[in-house]
């Protein structure tokens, strides 16, 4: 195996490691450099979670109603996931409801504990994704294609923001440090036409318009009141973008 193919086998490993609880069968090699390296991967990881919900909702709806169907499969989401980005979502909102400044919503945001924002932000979030996912034909689409393009927003944001959290406790600074672009664009570009050749033109153009939507206007929100993006900004970006794909392909 070239060391080219190694670096990016490692790559792979290593974001799924990093979003999910999913145990890495491989010995990593880590480093900065590669936690950098990895984030082309995040779609593709996206893509894997897509396949195991589709296939535990599959499993489920012929024994429960489909609502509690749809409710056991987020369960599982949140667990597979450690509500990784609920948890920044939850963050997000408790620091730019409460904070006055900046500085003041950075440290709110660096705070583990809920607030009323995140709570409210966290239910109606999980609620809308809830009643959204039953309500797209074929039901497929949204289990499958969330996930995948959801994780496309955080790289946007990487590439046009700057990172201003503190290097010292965040999770996310490696993969912020010199983000390449053109990984940004080889993970764009694929993602896209994964979705294209499994569901057709239409999903992969909404697919497009989510990340687009949610990239420009979530990144607009907290460069205003943060300065920048913070791992917990990230986090938010992925459950804002399924939703708004949700409701595109809903609609």
């Amino acid at each position: 195996m070239s060391s080219t193919v190694h670096r990016e086998w490692q790559a792979f490993w290593l974001a799924l490691g990093f979003l999910t609880r999913i145990p890495m069968p491989v010995r990593i090699d880590y480093s900065p450099r590669l936690m950098n390296q990895s984030s082309v991967y995040f779609p593709l990881v996206g893509l894997l979670l897509g396949l195991l919900y589709l296939g535990l909702y599959s499993l489920l709806v012929p024994l429960w109603p489909e609502p509690v169907s749809v409710v056991l499969v987020l369960a599982f989401h949140l667990w597979i996931t450690g509500a990784f980005h609920e948890d920044g979502l939850a963050d997000s909102v408790d620091a730019l409801g409460g904070g006055q400044s900046p500085q003041a919503r950075l440290r709110i945001m660096k705070d583990s504990r809920i607030g009323t924002y995140g709570t409210v932000a966290l239910v109606l979030a999980l609620l809308l994704k809830a009643l959204l996912i039953p309500a797209v034909e074929p039901v497929w689409l949204a289990w499958l294609l969330p996930p995948v393009v959801a994780r496309l927003a955080p790289l946007w944001l990487m590439s046009g923001l700057t990172y201003v959290s503190d290097p010292d406790t965040s999770k996310s600074k490696p993969v912020a440090d010199d983000f390449s672009r053109t990984r940004l664009l080889i993970a764009t570009l694929a993602s896209l036409l994964g979705v294209a050749w499994l569901a057709g033109a239409q999903p992969a153009l909404l697919a497009l318009a989510a990340v687009a939507v949610t990239a420009l206007l979530w990144g607009r929100f907290i460069r205003d009141r943060l300065g920048g993006y913070t791992g917990d900004a990230l986090g938010a970006a992925v459950v804002l973008t399924e939703l708004v794909l949700l409701l595109a392909l809903a609609a």
